[in-house]
């Protein structure tokens, strides 16, 4: 079973560009992690460009709590785009049946 968190994310007006950057920024890193098992983020298309969609499976809570407290994480999206670039941002939260 894996701990699987569904966010959506809409920049403010003009600030979509440093959003992807931000998250291309997250990417590697953030399935370097021990415990990341899935990482992949979306846009929509070009009839919304201000809207991203990140999907994320973890080992566990735990695992998807220690991607909250990393380093990236932190600098990235809780001190840069929460913020100031986001004019809004939804978690889902879930579990894999297996």
């Amino acid at each position: 079973m894996a701990y699987v968190v569904s966010a959506l994310w809409r920049a403010k007006e003009g600030c979509e560009g440093r959003i992807a950057e931000i998250i291309g920024e997250l990417l590697a890193p953030s399935r370097a992690e021990p415990g990341c098992l899935f990482y992949q983020p979306h846009r929509a298309p070009e009839e919304d460009p201000r809207l991203f969609y990140l999907y994320e499976q973890y080992a566990d809570e735990a695992a998807y709590q220690a991607h909250m407290d990393s380093e990236h994480f932190t600098r990235l999206v809780k001190n840069e785009a929460i913020p100031r670039l986001l004019e809004s941002r939804e978690r889902a939260f879930y579990v894999t049946l297996d």
